[in-house]
């Protein structure tokens, strides 16, 4: 019980720090807007986003029956831009988690076991390096069919080398520390020194990973949904965008392609905000400076 009250107050207390960090607090403002649409989007004046209206409300401009317009098809904008943030949410946290996952493990096997281990693994993380990244997610996007989680395992496909080779460079360095080389003395085992020395060092670097994959998750789902790549059957701001263009009423339908923009461009940037307050605050010497 003790250990869970220290971890919840080391927890509690990262996030007072990045709260002075004024790129942390935007961005924590931003991420939990976007999280309570996500959760109450039902109590938030919405309808079925995919449900189709009358005629006569067939591209409605913004008024006090519609927020924010309808589409082709009648169906609430609003209600769409509210629903769509629980999907790029998802994606984004899924996907970022996927990537991280995997570029972590081969980061700290390649990096904890070096020689041939890390040579195979290296060589196999330059080879994705190598392939240009959006040509990559549209062919294996095109190849998987259009469906989120197709969505979510490309975007991890791709994402997920630039964590490897972080993880790895810390690892070379951390494997060399004198806690390492005295729980290897009295015995530990390799995975006890992964996974219980090491990694537990590496996680403010894969914590920062993490945001930033998120971030990219985001962004590739909405390119991909634009392209027409992503799932027709479920609502997400790419997806809303790619019917905009479809239709043909991007240039006389503002109100259509506007709030999908401004929430991906708003989105992003939040999580770019965090992500950028999250790496000066591990650095060290911050919390000096603060007078903490």
């Amino acid at each position: 019980m003790k250990g869970i009250r220290e971890k919840f107050s080391k927890f509690t207390g990262f996030f007072s720090i990045l709260w002075t960090h004024r790129m942390g607090r935007a961005g924590l403002i931003i991420f939990a807007l976007f999280a309570i649409m996500a959760l109450f989007a039902p109590f938030l004046r919405t309808v079925d986003p995919g449900r189709t209206g009358e005629v006569v409300n067939i591209l409605q401009p913004p008024s006090l029956t519609f927020w924010l317009g309808t589409d082709d098809l009648a169906r609430d904008i609003w209600s769409q831009v509210i629903y769509g943030s629980r999907m790029s949410l998802l994606i984004g946290f899924l996907a970022g988690a996927l990537s991280i996952f995997i570029g972590s493990l081969i980061g700290l096997l390649a990096g904890f076991y070096g020689g041939k281990v890390e040579e195979v693994l290296m060589r196999f993380v330059d080879f994705f390096m190598m392939l240009p990244e959006l040509p990559l997610m549209i062919v294996l996007a095109a190849m998987l069919g259009p469906s989120i989680w197709n969505i979510i395992l490309v975007v991890s496909i791709v994402n997920w080398p630039t964590t490897a080779r972080v993880v790895r460079s810390q690892v070379l360095s951390l494997k060399e520390r004198a806690f390492v080389e005295a729980s290897r003395c009295i015995g530990a085992s390799d995975s006890y020194l992964i996974f219980r020395e090491i990694l537990p060092n590496v996680v403010p670097i894969i914590f920062a990973q993490a945001v930033l994959m998120v971030t990219w998750a985001i962004y590739s789902e909405s390119v991909l949904s634009f392209l027409g790549l992503g799932d027709p059957t479920t609502i997400t701001w790419g997806m809303m965008l790619n019917f905009a263009f479809e239709s043909g009423a991007m240039s006389r339908a503002v109100w259509w392609v506007l709030p999908p923009i401004v929430s991906i461009v708003t989105l992003i940037l939040g999580f770019t905000f965090f992500g950028t307050a999250v790496s000066d605050v591990m650095k060290p010497g911050y919390k000096e400076k603060l007078g903490l």
